[in-house]
C-alpha cells in the first residue's frame, strides 16, 4: 500500500494570529527587521501559505534605541518625493532615527516583505513605538526571542 502525499493548504479562517512583542534596545536595524518580516509572513509557522496571511501581529519597543553599525547612519540617505517639481527631500538616516525612528524600523521591514495587496496587509500588523510601553495589553503578546 502507497501513501498519498498531500499538500495542506491553510485557509484564512484557520489561521490563529499570536499577538508577539521584541524590544528593538541594542538590536541591529537590519536583523531585527528579517526576523520581524519572517514573523509578520508567517515563515515561522508549519502551516505557512505563501499566498495566504499566516503570520503574527508584531510589537517593535524602544525604537529610538536601535543600532545601525558602522557609519551607515551618517552616510545613508533616505529620500522622499512629493511628486511635484522641487519635491525632492533627502534625509539622512541619523536625523531620521532622532525625528521618527518608528519609520526607520517600518520601511526596513516593509522592504523585505512581498510587493503588493498581500504586503499591505502584512506591514499593517506591524505597530512600531518609540518608548517601552505600548496599548495592546489586551492582546496578550508573547515576547520573541532575537
Amino acid at each position: 500500500m502507497t501513501m498519498r502525499q498531500t499538500t495542506i493548504r491553510t485557509k484564512p479562517e484557520q489561521v490563529k494570529q499570536q499577538w508577539r512583542v521584541v524590544d528593538a534596545d541594542g538590536k541591529r536595524l537590519g536583523r531585527l527587521a528579517a526576523e520581524v518580516a519572517q514573523v509578520l509572513m508567517g515563515k515561522h509557522r508549519p502551516d505557512y501559505t505563501p499566498h495566504i496571511d499566516t503570520g503574527d501581529p508584531v510589537i517593535v519597543l524602544n525604537a529610538e534605541k536601535i543600532v545601525m553599525t558602522g557609519r551607515k547612519a551618517e552616510q545613508r540617505l533616505m529620500t522622499f518625493y512629493s511628486g511635484y517639481a522641487g519635491g525632492l527631500r533627502v534625509e539622512t538616516y541619523e536625523t531620521l532615527l532622532e525625528r521618527q525612528p518608528d519609520r526607520v524600523i517600518e520601511r526596513a521591514v516593509a522592504r523585505m516583505l512581498p510587493k503588493g495587496r498581500l504586503g499591505r496587509q502584512m506591514i499593517d500588523k506591524l505597530k512600531v513605538y518609540k518608548g517601552a510601553e505600548h496599548p495592546h495589553s489586551a492582546q496578550q503578546p508573547v515576547p520573541l526571542d532575537i
